[in-house]
């Protein structure tokens, strides 16, 4: 830009509650034979777990024209009322049907492992599942590793299935696009695999008309309603979402286009879970997850910046919504987990054993996968 059965207990119960979930129940069969990944760049876990902040929602700190007018549409009292006015989706479905990880004032830390704390270098250790030194700066240089998307893609059952779709530009080289062959739509490229319905032919057209205020991301809605086509159209069993703004916003220090940001990349995930939940080929079937790839400085006055010299945005956030992935919601008093260990969960969600041809990689994330 991380069950105690009692000494002497009957020989069925012991087996029924090995079997049981946190959630109660019984775990079904394997059902997860989809993902839907979504990132947003650089979107603090402070707003996640907590809210607006009212010391960011002023003109001096924040950039803030009218900060009555923002207040009233983000500003709520209580912590739980102000997250949920962020991010509806996130704590009305995720945080009642799936998991979130990353609110480290609840003992639940997640963090990137590669040091650098900006983006080519957290999309990277997040898709590949380790950090890599080698990977050093944003520049458009193609990855020399081989993303967990490209690693599926590999395998005769994903052929064709996998699709990637990111506001940043450099993605073509964060996933090697031209090594991993499958479609990655980075930046303003259009669109060109038929069909190329009318819809399409306006996204792309869109994508030529719009300023090019951001650099080499155009703003989030493109590449949303894009990726949104190409899944009616193509059915992908992977799809891969990047949006952008949150960290375009945080850094111009415009705090009230962040939050609007945060809000709209919440509304996206809305409309993705409930347009899969309408699909026969996705409906049951489909995990969702969502993450960004670095965090950010604290507020007041770190808010706007990330990397090696503000060492507080390592820590991320992580949220998981499936149909094997147990409802525990927002996690406490747990071990800590790591951007690395993305990969080989998405994986294994699929059923695939991604460690075992990259053991490097984190370990997946037990309790989404509902192991104990």
């Amino acid at each position: 830009m991380s069950l105690f059965l009692r000494r002497g207990a009957a020989p069925a119960l012991i087996l029924f509650g090995a079997l049981m979930t946190a959630s109660g129940a019984p775990p079904a069969a394997h059902e997860t034979q989809n993902i839907i990944f979504v990132m947003s760049d650089g979107l603090r876990w402070q707003e996640i777990f907590h809210g607006a902040d009212a010391t960011l929602m002023t003109k001096q700190n924040g950039g803030v024209e009218n900060p009555a007018g923002l207040k009233k549409t983000y500003w709520r009292e209580s912590e739980q009322a102000r997250r949920e006015a962020l991010m509806p989706f996130l704590w009305t479905v995720v945080a009642h049907q799936g998991q979130i990880y990353g609110n480290g004032k609840l003992g639940s830390e997640s963090f990137v492992t590669n040091g650098k704390n900006f983006s080519y270098p957290g999309y990277s250790e997040t898709l590949c599942g380790f950090p890599d030194p080698r990977i050093a700066s944003n520049d458009k240089v193609p990855n020399p590793n081989v993303t967990v998307l490209e690693w599926l893609h590999r395998k005769p059952a994903f052929r064709g299935k996998v699709a990637a779709f990111g506001a940043w530009d450099t993605f073509a080289a964060i996933i090697n696009a031209e090594r991993a062959g499958f479609p990655v739509i980075a930046g303003f490229d259009p669109l060109t695999i038929p069909p190329v319905t009318q819809k399409v032919e306006l996204l792309n057209q869109l994508k030529l008309d719009e300023p090019r205020f951001m650099g080499g991301e155009p703003v989030d809605a493109l590449p949303f309603y894009t990726a949104m086509e190409y899944l009616k159209a193509h059915k992908p069993r992977v799809l891969y979402l990047s949006l952008g703004e949150t960290d375009e916003w945080a850094h111009e220090g415009n705090y009230e286009e962040y939050l609007n940001a945060a809000h709209r990349a919440d509304a996206y995930l809305k409309t993705l879970w409930e347009t899969v939940q309408a699909m026969p080929e996705y409906k049951g079937h489909t995990t969702l997850i969502f993450s960004p790839d670095h965090g950010r400085g604290e507020a007041p006055l770190g808010w706007k910046d990330h990397g090696e010299k503000v060492p507080d945005s390592k820590y991320i956030w992580m949220a998981f919504l499936g149909p094997d992935t147990p409802a525990l919601g927002e996690r406490s008093k747990i071990e800590a987990v790591t951007q690395n260990q993305i990969a080989a969960t998405l994986a294994a969600l699929l059923g695939e054993d991604y460690r075992a041809d990259v053991p490097k990689a984190g370990a997946p994330i037990a309790d989404v996968l509902g192991h104990k």
